[in-house]
């Protein structure tokens, strides 16, 4: 009886958290030419930033990604990627420049992750760094 409550309990436990994995990663890639002198480097380091802690859970980081898998998110959205770009962004629109209706795009893209991890509590926080470019 005794055991088959411990793993009733257990299953529970993974059965009902929640979880979260990291970045977009596509296979397919367009490559863009920067040689012609058709651009200008509008931003260097422009950064964004995004956070989410867990109860009762584990987070790692694989390079690329950061995964989590908890019992529950207590902070943040879980959609670390996106927001940390949208906060790249956002940022980037602080430095006085407009992205509305240009021509953009973000190059040597990097992934940091920062995960602190409790046995009761789990805080992953990702970082994008990028430059981003103007085309002409």
């Amino acid at each position: 009886m005794r055991r088959t409550t411990i793993i009733t309990i257990l299953s529970l436990f993974i059965l009902s958290g929640c979880t979260s994995s990291g970045a977009f990663l596509s296979v397919n890639q367009t490559v863009v030419n920067l040689n012609e002198g058709n651009y200008t480097i509008s931003a260097t380091n422009v950064t964004g930033e995004s956070e989410a802690a867990y109860v009762f859970g584990l987070s790692y980081s694989t390079g690329l990604t950061a995964s989590t898998i908890a019992l529950a998110r207590i902070e943040g959205s879980g959609m670390l990627y996106t927001e940390a770009l949208e906060n790249l962004w956002e940022n980037f629109e602080t430095s006085g420049v407009s992205a509305e209706g240009q021509r953009l795009a973000l190059t040597n893209v990097r992934y940091d992750a920062d995960i602190l991890n409790f046995i009761v509590y789990t805080k992953v926080k990702v970082t994008v760094r990028a430059d981003v470019i103007t085309f002409d």
